[in-house]
């Protein structure tokens, strides 16, 4: 044994004892073994480096992005959502959705970004049926490994086995000449973790962490909110058509207007209503509403609106939890707001959120509510964006943020972006399959009109997000 092929082994089972160790993490063992080899001298730190410049590595990234896409637009939670409903009782179903649901998804992309994806629907999925983790988790390793064999951009080692390939002038692998292989592997894994799962933990119910923090739920139960939701549709010949918020006079009407719908399907978005916003016919206003129903029908018809009918939620703008939320704050003895009405205050020009909700100690202020003097130690609930209510944070002057709502963990970045996000992972897998461009190329477009579309944050380093959370 020459000493060059010493060096090489030595190097190869350090970097091994600390993969198994874990210590340092993974990707710093890589690191430090790239560092190490160029001053061994058996190879320079160009060579060292040209792993860097190959195809599979630029593809690996590109599906993590992709993957943290899914993420972001709450697709992988939907989809957990619907196998845990498609499920029902049976755990027997379940894991075999599970299992099929991470093989078809990792066939597409990295098994790694796939785990990640995973590992919130399988502890959501757990925490609702109140199970251990582990006779969930440890199927999911399972099929995130078999997925590998489906599909030539399933995992890395086929990727590179087909870069050589061509590199060596011989016909590389179709998209899915795996797929033979792979498929009778994957479902003879799910017959076996079928049978195999009463190794694991017990199926014993978990005992439920309580959230201390208070939920919207609670809140439209506490201020009496939710005979006060209305909708409705400004119609082509309402006089509201043209007319600025600033020209109105809803809130003295009773009438607090909390956001504004404009568009349908894919295209519809909410936006917060300012003083300046431009009313347009068939635009949806969503109110909050402090005055009686035979009010509320008589405003709607003098100014043509066409009421629309309540989320099947039944529940105070529930169906809206991803744009909108709520916040209590106090009101602290230095306060400017103190001895003001609620009108007074301006607290929706201050902070862009609407006072929906008033408690002076622990009675509640039931109506009214607009021309209630506010006073020291008041409790007022806030409604309005969730990007309004984080920065409440930053501005304790005139108010303290007294609790934020257990409903903001469940908010995620891009919720309205799904169908985006779906539409652009159908489009790379179309591309691969046809072969009509390069699977980097096709991933990296992909990665593109993600970043175009706002399904990830092209500010922000996304596809190490997933990394870290898998590692």
């Amino acid at each position: 044994m020459n000493l060059d092929l010493a060096l090489v082994l030595l190097t190869l089972t350090a970097a091994i004892v600390m993969f198994v160790i874990n210590r340092p993490r993974m990707d710093a063992v890589a690191l430090l073994v790239m560092v190490a080899m160029p001053f061994t001298g058996i190879i320079t730190i160009n060579e060292a480096l040209a792993g860097f410049a190959d195809p599979s590595i630029v593809l690996i990234a590109a599906l993590f992005v992709i993957g943290e896409g899914l993420v972001r637009t709450g697709v992988a939670r939907r989809l957990g959502d619907w196998l845990d409903r498609q499920a029902g009782s049976s755990e027997n179903r379940l894991l075999i959705l599970l299992m099929a649901a991470v093989g078809g998804l990792g066939s597409l992309m990295s098994s790694t970004a796939v785990v990640a994806i995973f590992i919130p629907v399988v502890l959501r999925i757990s925490q609702n049926r109140g199970t251990a983790p582990s006779r969930l988790m440890m199927p999911l390793s399972f099929a995130a490994l078999i997925s590998g064999m489906l599909t030539l951009v399933a995992t890395a080692p086929n990727l590179v086995v087909n870069a050589e390939l061509i590199r060596q002038g011989a016909q590389g692998f179709g998209f899915f000449s795996f797929t033979p292989f792979g498929l009778p592997v994957l479902a003879l894994g799910i017959v076996y973790m079928l049978f195999a799962r009463g190794l694991l933990a017990p199926k014993t119910d978990l005992p439920a962490v309580a959230d201390r923090r208070p939920s919207l739920r609670r809140w439209i139960e506490q201020y009496s909110l939710a005979e006060r939701e209305k909708r409705a549709r400004i119609s082509p010949g309402s006089s509201l058509v043209g007319k600025r918020l600033d020209e109105l006079s809803l809130r003295s009407a009773g009438v607090n207007l909390l956001a504004i719908e404009r568009g349908t399907g894919v295209a519809a978005r909410i936006f917060r209503p300012t003083a300046r916003t431009e009313l347009q016919a068939d635009d949806v206003l969503l109110a909050d509403a402090d005055i009686s129903s035979e009010a509320i029908i008589k405003l709607w018809h003098s100014l043509k609106l066409q009421p629309l009918p309540l989320s099947d939620t039944g529940n105070y703008f529930a169906d809206l939890s991803q744009e909108i939320g709520a916040a209590e704050v106090l009101l602290p003895a230095e306060s400017k707001l103190i001895g003001q009405t609620v009108l007074e205050a301006g607290v929706r020009s201050e902070y862009g959120l609407t006072v929906i909700g008033l408690r002076h100690g622990s009675k509640v202020v039931a109506h009214g509510l607009l021309e209630e003097r506010l006073k020291i130690g008041d409790t007022l609930l806030l409604i309005g964006f969730w990007s309004d209510i984080r920065n409440l944070q930053y501005d304790m002057d005139d108010i303290v943020v007294l609790n934020m709502p257990a409903d903001l963990q469940e908010v995620l970045p891009a919720a309205r972006r799904a169908p985006h996000a779906l539409a652009v992972l159908g489009l790379v897998v179309a591309l691969m399959i046809s072969g009509l461009v390069p699977n980097v190329q096709a991933a990296l477009i992909g990665c593109l009109l993600m970043g175009l579309l706002g399904c990830v944050d092209s500010t922000a380093p996304t596809a190490p997000s997933i990394g870290r959370a898998s590692s």
